[in-house]
């Protein structure tokens, strides 16, 4: 009976760097995953601690039919195989039921305005009026009121991963949205010619896709929405940022 068995010890320079290139594999595919993951994960945990408490109010509800059917369309439906799989920056996806070249438009004045947020170091963005392309300019949705007047404009803007941001590309250009403050009064400007409107962030909050009464309007002041997805990179929820005229243009107030 074999009491002891003696392996003989491979110390040669090609186990060597093999074993040392496997290491090396090792470590870059677990880097290449946390550089992946690190941000839905990091704004998952931040949306449970912070984003869900900074809610000014309940998400509102309309007794509209319109906000019932929209709710069926906008964003996908909640099959993430079926909703994911799409080409978001297309505005026509994310509302095939409705789409916005069915809208009468012969009561919008402009077709384009500039948005600013100087939190995010976003200066003047183009906004496109009913537009559809999410890779050229962020898109007013739905035009029903306009800005400075009463009412709910709602943009939607593009996002991604943190790692791959560029505040000049229209596709990744909301990547940092939530990093908006209702409690310090955040502001956003809206250029409508020389006319120049602030709001200031009230609320800030994460709904599913099929939530869409955030699109209603609200007639009791100017109100301004901002969606994108969430967390980032994914299109699993979208982060919704309301914001309220404060300021209006000298020229209106003369």
């Amino acid at each position: 009976m074999v009491m002891h068995r003696y392996l003989k010890q491979d110390n040669s320079i090609k186990r060597k760097v093999v074993s040392r290139f496997s290491l090396l594999l090792l470590t870059a595919g677990s880097l290449l995953l946390f550089w992946s993951f690190y941000p839905i994960i990091s704004f998952e945990i931040f949306a449970r601690l912070f984003i869900q408490k900074q809610i000014v109010s309940p998400v509102p509800t309309s007794l509209t039919a319109s906000s019932i059917k929209t709710a069926n369309s906008v964003l996908g439906s909640w099959i993430n195989l079926s909703s994911n799989l799409r080409d978001f920056t297309q505005v026509s996806r994310w509302f095939p039921d409705k789409p916005q070249q069915n809208l009468d438009t012969n009561k919008i004045k402009i077709n384009k305005y500039l948005l600013s947020i100087p939190k995010l170091n976003i200066n003047q963005a183009i906004v496109t009026v009913g537009g559809d392309d999410l890779t050229k300019s962020l898109v007013h949705y739905l035009p029903t009121s306009l800005p400075g007047e009463y009412g709910n404009v709602v943009i939607f803007g593009h996002s991604t991963l943190s790692q791959l941001y560029n505040v000049k590309d229209y596709k990744t250009i909301f990547t940092f949205l939530p990093s908006l403050d209702p409690q310090n009064h955040d502001l956003i400007e809206l250029k409508v010619g020389d006319l120049n409107y602030q709001y200031e962030v009230i609320e800030m909050f994460v709904v599913d896709p099929e939530e869409i009464s955030v699109l209603d309007q609200k007639y009791d002041a100017s109100y301004l929405t901002l969606i994108t997805c969430v967390p980032p990179g994914t299109y699993f929820k979208r982060l919704v940022v309301r914001a309220k005229l404060i300021k209006l243009p000298i020229s209106l107030v003369e």
